[in-house]
């Protein structure tokens, strides 16, 4: 698959990452910027290709995803509008070392990998806001390995809710099933027996693919520790710094 998307003018960003810098370097940097609208299955990039550009989500959901050899596609790690796809080209890399695509509809901005390099040369906002994020994404992907591990497939499911509802800004948004149960690493069956739960308790509206949160409290309490865990973490990365 490749990235279907429609170029749109670039207006204000509502990136947090892109946020915590100074008016000045923002102002220099957002006139390179090309807004992209990516929906649900567009291939951001893919494991092997090259590296030329880097993506900073405004309100849409990335999911770093690892591809195995029967064809399962397992998430490990997500990206929403606290961050950025493009820990490769700040590490030096000139190839992406991941497949990452588009999980929520939403827009996206992008600038050439060169010019993200040369912005994030030295000493600037742009390196240090990335390097917190690099920082912040080990640790929530550290966050999700030991929750795919020791949770319950209904626990995890409300904590990816939730965390796609803080990203999108918004308690209704677009996700199959059959995309959820790509994402958590588990069998449609599964995914369509917790969310008929989740719902039949009036936490969830889900018809059509189309999901809304009714009853955020109770699906806060149906999640694991991992979620409050993560919340907090991203919270911390958008604190200015001291």
């Amino acid at each position: 698959m490749t990235v279907s998307t429609e170029l749109l003018p670039t207006i204000d960003c509502s990136n947090r990452l892109l946020r915590m810098l100074g008016e000045d370097e923002y102002r220099v940097l957002m006139p390179g910027m090309t807004r992209l609208r990516l929906r649900p299955g567009d291939i951001v990039c893919q494991c092997g290709t090259s590296a030329t550009r880097v993506f900073f989500p405004c309100d849409g959901v990335l999911s770093v995803v690892t591809l195995m050899r029967d064809g399962t596609t397992v998430e490990t790690g997500t990206v929403g509008n606290e961050g950025f796809v493009g820990i490769d080209v700040l590490l030096g890399c000139e190839d992406w070392t991941d497949t990452v695509m588009c999980q929520v509809e939403g827009d996206c901005l992008c600038m050439p990998a060169a010019a993200f390099r040369q912005a994030a040369l030295g000493d600037t906002g742009l390196r240090r806001s990335t390097q917190r994020f690099l920082v912040t994404y080990l640790s929530l992907v550290a966050q999700s390995v030991a929750c795919n591990r020791l949770h319950k497939v209904e626990e995890r499911f409300a904590r990816w809710m939730l965390m796609t509802c803080d990203r999108v800004g918004g308690e209704d948004f677009y996700l199959t099933q059959e995309f959820i149960s790509h994402m958590l690493g588990v069998h449609r069956p599964s995914v369509s027996t917790v969310a008929s739960a989740f719902q039949q308790a009036g936490l969830i509206r889900y018809t059509r693919g189309r999901v809304t949160i009714l009853d955020r409290p109770a699906l806060e309490r149906a999640s694991c520790e991992c979620y409050a865990v993560c919340a907090s973490q991203i919270e911390q990365l958008l604190q200015p710094p001291a």
